[in-house]
């Protein structure tokens, strides 16, 4: 985890960049998963960004005034209560909270609506994340309005709203020294994780016994929970890009593709990985599977800072492309492939995504209608694929070959470095890791 430094730097940053007005930025709500059961809680990520805190029923207010002196930042959260602590755990209180975060004040969050109006009041916009969840839209637009009923007092009401997230995706989108620390331990989480699910993986196992191991690694090593739901598809399963019911069983002579990673003090790794279940590529499947690695490498090759969000994805797709035509995927020139986009038929989806607190993570891919270009600092996943599913026109040896291969790479100074390069990747590192069933508890 981050210094308390850390985040009250950003809060400040934040407050600079507001100028003036107030921001009310909530965590997230706990969610029942069924009658009085919730599920596991975690906190909304704008909101940990800013503070660190990790409670649920907790409200950050930002109050900008152009004066780092005399702007403020106040936390709402649940009151100490020793009764509930023995039902549900240790929660701060106002007070403790307070002083452990770095607020300059705090108050019982059963006081937010009291307090509101006052907060609100003279100020000249509301900053918030409208439209992510309406209950809190409306409970905002309660506040502004009842500042309005005071309009005859001599009380102004805030003239303009704007959304949070415009100011905060940007801060998000270039990771600090903490965060790409945290990052790099959840990477080489995974990765280990990764690695023992290929040592695992046998024909007559199931697809669900393969996500155990990563999961019981992920805890093993002290991440919190997964990052998202666990793909671990065998067979045909592997053309299917969100798939995740991890039930089926597992074939000699298929492959399995494993898109899991876990999350680690909130911030999310992403790994995709493809092997054989018997621990030796067919020759068709060894010729598909080197066309994505070298497009993968291709496009790995151009996160450098200068170089736009969309160079990753069409450098990759340049190999991809070339590759289904000399496989007679794909028939007629690379150019004319891409401009009819008949090669997604086998290749459906971008090359990539944001990575941090989020899995697909926050900021634009766009600037006045161009790609954005790579600075230091950004973190994104590079994830070639290939899904080819049965057909008439297609060569049987070719069926239900579903590969993609996905990294975590942070773009650095003068150039770029992978996060999650330790988990096998070429085919006799693969071959050869699979050799040995001995699975490591160190």
């Amino acid at each position: 985890m981050a210094s308390i430094r850390t985040f009250i730097d950003r809060r400040k940053r934040l407050l600079s960049k507001m100028q003036q007005g107030v921001a009310v930025i909530a965590t997230a709500p706990e969610r029942y998963r069924n009658r009085d059961t919730h599920y596991p809680y975690r906190f909304d990520s704008y909101f940990y960004y800013l503070t660190g805190f990790s409670e649920p029923e907790a409200v950050l207010v930002l109050i900008a005034t152009g004066d780092e002196n005399t702007s403020q930042q106040i936390l709402f959260c649940r009151d100490k209560d020793v009764e509930r602590e023995t039902w549900d755990g240790f929660r701060y209180g106002p007070e403790a909270a307070r002083e452990a975060f770095g607020f300059d004040a705090a108050h019982s969050i059963i006081r937010l609506d009291e307090l509101a109006g006052e907060l609100l009041a003279n100020q000249p916009v509301v900053f918030h994340a409208f439209g992510q969840d309406v209950s809190w839209d409306q409970r905002v637009v309660g506040w502004i309005n009842r500042v309005r009923e005071q309009v005859r007092k001599g009380v102004s009401a805030p003239a303009g709203i704007q959304d949070i997230r415009y100011l905060l995706d940007e801060m998000r989108l270039i990771k600090d020294g903490s965060e790409l620390a945290i990052m790099r331990e959840a990477a080489r989480i995974s990765a280990e994780a990764h690695k023992r699910a290929m040592r695992a993986t046998r024909p007559g196992k199931y697809e669900y016994e393969i996500e155990a191991e990563l999961l019981y690694e992920f805890r093993r090593q002290g991440a919190e929970a997964p990052a998202y739901t666990s793909i671990v598809a065998g067979g045909a399963n592997a053309c299917v890009l969100h798939y995740i019911q991890n039930d089926a069983p597992l074939q000699a002579g298929d492959l399995l593709l494993i898109d899991a990673a876990c999350e680690l003090h909130g911030y999310a790794a992403d790994i995709t990985r493809t092997f054989p279940v018997n621990g030796r590529f067919s020759a068709a499947q060894k010729d598909v599977y080197q066309l994505v690695l070298a497009a993968q490498a291709a496009a790995i090759e151009t996160v450098r800072p200068g170089s736009d969000w969309d160079a990753p994805h069409q450098a990759a797709l340049r190999v991809l492309v070339q590759g289904f035509i000399d496989l007679n995927l794909c028939q007629g020139s690379p150019d004319a492939v891409i401009e009819t986009e008949s090669y997604k038929r086998f290749y459906m989806h971008r090359t990539g995504h944001w990575l941090g607190l989020d899995v697909h993570d926050a900021g634009e891919y766009k600037q006045a209608g161009q790609w954005r270009n790579l600075v230091s600092g950004m973190t994104l996943t590079v994830e070639p694929g290939c899904y080819i599913r049965p057909a008439e026109d297609i060569p049987e040896h070719f069926w239900n070959i579903g590969i993609r291969i996905e990294d975590d790479v942070a773009v650095t100074p003068n150039g770029h470095e992978v996060l999650t390069g330790a988990v096998p990747k070429q085919v006799a590192e693969i071959e050869e890791w699979m050799q040995c069933t001995t699975i490591s508890e160190k």
